[in-house]
């Protein structure tokens, strides 16, 4: 019966975990078209390449789907249970809530397991190949598309107007193009009557057929003694000006440029990262005292003795600038508050030192917390799974509803509250108000407790949900009122 019971409650599972999978995927990838839009069509770059970006975007969001997808899943499927009374039954057959729980304890920590290798292997991919894609296409130009009436400049060397284009997009009328591609300024320019325009070789090439207009080349070969206005001018009834439409094809940049951010690299190699920035940041630390030493003429303590010839040499020297400086205001030759005015530029230099450390020794703690902070996050992302089985599986026998109406507003209230706390306590460690650590685990630690206790009111087959259990409640309390401002007049009396 047991094994029976545990198949059912799996096969139960699974439905509705794909499907939430799929939904929470395909909201995000709408998300995805609807900030980047402008960015992403108008470019002619073909259906594969949308196909593989929303392929690696569709892996980026399968951690953030995965909790809620365990979450409503469960939730649904203890929720069925309880309304068709079958969990009733199971309670009646002597197995307890726990125990009914455990088939899907065993799957949740296999998924968090799943979730561990995904986040620490396929999603650093995922994110390097998908956000490099993304970059590809937002600097790819859109496709060509002269206006009437207005210089177009998207192709690298010419200007070009025209006053009328017709419905076949290929015909237009009064066109003038400026040929800048020796950078020399307006010194090529063609006026034409009409013109066709079209491509070639798969749109490598874009064709200006012309009728009927006149070229003007500004004379290049002209010397200083001729006239600055000479110029060649050449009428055509047809002539042809190809350019080439390489700018607007979509350039693949080199992964190793992005390959530094912390989204793109492993728990190995974060943590590779996170003990070098710490020496770094410690380095700079030991060393700033040293290194301003050289702002000051006196040493900023007392040299041990006896010194060393090294030593006595800078002393010499330092104590020679300043002997220098005040025989020269002794004897007037310089300015009197030439010394003052020393101690003022030594004193700014010793300050903009010190910012410069500061700025140094921010940025560096900054990118270490950063990088510590997603370090933490291979391991919250998983554990998330679990603490979102540990609140849906009970909260589903409690409140006994299956289907996709009230599972789905508890499910959503919960995700919304783990994606609140786990931005705040991001941006909380990030700031530094936490250490990393606080910051990383405070979504699972405060759920993880929300789960526990609804797992024991589960376990005590608590009325939580149930309106008419706080009607009862409600009742008792205000007879309890009434008897108790009944008492208080009988003893006035």
């Amino acid at each position: 019966m047991i094994k029976k019971l545990d198949k059912l409650i799996i096969k139960a599972f699974w439905q509705p975990f794909v499907l939430t999978l799929a939904v929470v995927i395909f909201i995000f990838l709408m998300r995805l078209i609807l900030v980047y839009f402008a960015d992403l069509f108008g470019k002619d770059l073909g259906i594969e390449v949308y196909f593989e970006l929303f392929f690696y975007f569709s892996l980026i969001t399968i951690p953030i789907a995965l909790p809620l997808a365990m979450l409503l899943s469960t939730l649904m499927t203890y929720g069925k249970l309880g309304e068709f009374f079958e969990l009733t039954a199971i309670k009646s057959a002597g197995i307890s809530i726990t125990r009914a729980m455990q088939p899907m304890f065993v799957i949740t920590v296999f998924i968090s397991v799943f979730a561990f290798w995904f986040n620490n292997v396929a999603l650093p991919w995922a994110n390097l190949k998908g956000y490099r894609l993304l970059y590809d296409i937002k600097t790819t130009k859109t496709t060509l598309n002269i206006k009437e009436g207005i210089f177009y400049n998207d192709l690298p060397g010419y200007s070009i107007k025209v006053s009328k284009k017709y419905a076949d997009n290929k015909t237009l009328k009064n066109i003038v193009i400026f040929d800048h591609t020796k950078n020399d300024g307006n010194k090529h320019l063609t006026l034409a009557d009409s013109a066709l325009m079209y491509t070639i070789m798969d749109k490598q090439y874009l064709i200006f057929e012309l009728f009927n207009g006149n070229d003007y080349v500004e004379d290049a070969d002209k010397t200083s003694n001729t006239n600055q206005t000479d110029m060649v001018t050449h009428a055509f009834t047809k002539s042809k000006v190809v350019m080439s439409l390489a700018a607007f094809d979509m350039h693949k940049t080199e992964e190793e440029q992005f390959k530094h951010y912390q989204m793109m690299r492993s728990y190995d190699e974060l943590a590779k990262d996170a003990d070098s920035l710490k020496r770094d940041f410690n380095r700079i630390k030991e060393n700033f005292y040293d290194n301003s030493r050289s702002y000051y003429l006196f040493e900023m303590n007392r040299l041990p003795l006896p010194l060393t010839e090294e030593q006595k040499k800078l002393k010499k020297m330092k104590m020679s600038s300043v002997d220098s400086l005040i025989k020269k205001r002794d004897n007037r030759t310089a300015n009197p508050f030439q010394v003052l005015d020393f101690a003022i530029s030594q004193t700014n230099n010793v300050l903009s030192f010190a910012e410069s450390n500061v700025s140094a020794l921010k940025s560096k703690d900054e990118d270490f917390r950063k990088t510590n902070l997603e370090w933490h996050h291979k391991f919250t992302n998983a554990i998330a799974v679990f603490v979102m089985f540990l609140i849906g599986a009970p909260l589903g026998g409690i409140i006994k509803k299956g289907g996709f109406g009230l599972p789905v507003v508890i499910a959503i209230v919960f995700f919304i509250l783990m994606y609140v706390m786990t931005q705040q306590g991001d941006k909380a460690a990030k700031e530094s108000r936490v250490i990393v650590q606080i910051g990383a685990w405070l979504s699972n630690t405060v759920l993880f407790f929300i789960g526990l206790y609804f797992l024991n009111k589960a376990k005590n087959d608590s009325r939580l949900f149930e309106s008419d259990a706080y009607i009862v409640y409600f009742n008792q309390a205000k007879e309890s009122f009434k008897k108790l401002k009944f008492s208080k007049r009988f003893f006035n009396n």
